[in-house]
């Protein structure tokens, strides 16, 4: 039914940390910090990251995740956390997004085949 892609060919993983939660896309920024005596030294930016228990209808259960703002943002603009991950590209659900992902398909068709074999009887 769907295109059995390996998980690790559709996601690439320049910031690891992000693989393992929901990061929308969202990596380490690199900059300067500049005084007034204009002496830069490097310094970095972390996404805004928090650690979230979210509700899935599909699983029926809890499932806790590291989320950025940005995706809890999304997340409430599809409506629940399966609807994200099921509309969302791979390239910005990475690993945890991924396996999640696919735990709600299996679970999606699991549901689905009983319902069609009532129908075909």
């Amino acid at each position: 039914m769907f295109p059995s892609i390996p998980l690790f060919a559709v996601v690439s993983a320049p910031f690891k940390r992000s693989q393992l939660g929901l990061f929308q896309g969202k990596m380490k920024q690199y900059g300067n910090n500049v005084p007034n005596s204009k002496h830069k030294t490097r310094r970095t930016w972390l996404p805004n990251v928090h650690n979230q228990r979210l509700f899935s209808d599909v699983l029926q259960q809890y499932v806790r995740l590291k989320v950025s703002a940005r995706a809890l943002k999304t997340i409430k603009k599809h409506g629940n956390i399966d609807k994200y991950l099921l509309n969302t590209k791979p390239e910005l659900l990475g690993w945890e997004g991924m396996r999640l992902r696919v735990m709600i398909r299996e679970k999606q068709t699991a549901a689905q085949e009983p319902a069609k074999l009532e129908a075909a009887s």
